[in-house]
């Protein structure tokens, strides 16, 4: 019986050792095991195991990205205008024994820094720039509160600026300017299309004097060339009747006697009766008068 009291105590101390030594950790923690008050390890996911009544777990963090809420306070501008801002940061664990000896408290610390260095950027800042800039805000935040929490075991992986509140008079005062500001380029945009159409019809009307300035231009070179070409025929011609006349002395006579004959063919296609055809040389005058009086006789019945 001894014995087995003996066996039956030493299972027991055996179980509940293996129960102090055997340490499960769920996925996505870290717990950071001291040994004899001193840090001994990091203990990850999955079983692990301590030694009892030496080692403990002195803290355990999580490795997934958390939020910690910067509360919300009233900062002033480079232009002197009193704001409300608040913003978000996202933090993620990668060094439990930094999280746990290099910092007391990570999250208030972060919450702290995000907000001084809020004041700082926007006292840096006017309103206007401060209300159209928040990307620019962010990554300045991100870049300090990183640089900050490098030495404390977390990473900083985003920054936001969650809301900025002005006062109601300044808010009124800025919708005003919008108002005018919209009206202004309302009026801008209207005198561009004006001048533009301006600008196009005048375009358009020098386009049309041109065009009608060329051609213009063309219709005289034509008519020239074609005055042109006439004064070379007339000379061409002119040339070969005075190389006519130097060879055949009858040849002014032929000319002028086939020009007067095309002319007196003229006359007598013409419908006028008031016509009277006189030739101008008198023995041609004398001829005619002679020829004249032989055809009256003629017809005469005596």
């Amino acid at each position: 019986m001894e014995f087995l009291g003996f066996v039956g105590t030493v299972t027991l101390l055996i179980v509940v050792y293996l129960l102090l030594a055997v340490k499960i950790v769920s996925q996505a923690e870290l717990w950071v095991i001291e040994r004899l008050g001193k840090y001994h390890k990091t203990l990850g996911a999955g079983i692990n195991f301590i030694v009892p009544f030496v080692d403990t777990k002195r803290s355990s963090f999580s490795t997934q990205e958390q939020i910690i809420d910067v509360p919300r306070q009233s900062v002033i501008t480079k232009d002197n205008v009193s704001i409300q801002i608040d913003a978000v940061v996202f933090i993620r664990i990668n060094n439990a024994e930094q999280s746990t000896y290099e910092i007391q408290d990570l999250k208030g610390a972060i919450a702290q820094l995000a907000q001084t260095t809020l004041r700082a950027e926007i006292g840096r800042m006017e309103l206007d720039e401060t209300l159209s800039s928040r990307a620019d805000l962010n990554a300045v935040l991100l870049s300090s509160l990183d640089l900050a929490s490098s030495t404390w075991g977390a990473k900083v992986t985003r920054v936001e600026v969650a809301d900025i509140s002005v006062p109601a008079a300044v808010q009124g005062a800025m919708e005003l300017q919008m108002e005018a500001e919209r009206r202004r380029r309302a009026t801008e945009t209207e005198a561009d299309g004006d001048k533009n159409a301006l600008i196009l019809q005048a375009e358009g009307e020098r386009q049309q004097a041109f065009k009608q300035a060329e051609a213009v231009e063309r219709m005289a070179d034509a008519q020239r060339y074609e005055k042109e070409q006439l004064a070379m025929g007339e000379q061409r011609a002119m040339a070969l009747i005075n190389e006519a006349m130097m060879d055949n002395k009858d040849a002014a006579s032929f000319l002028l006697a086939k020009d007067r004959i095309a002319a007196f063919a003229g006359l007598a296609s013409s419908d006028s009766a008031n016509k009277v055809i006189v030739p101008i040389e008198t023995s041609e005058m004398v001829g005619s008068l002679a020829a004249f009086t032989a055809l009256i006789g003629q017809s005469d019945p005596k």
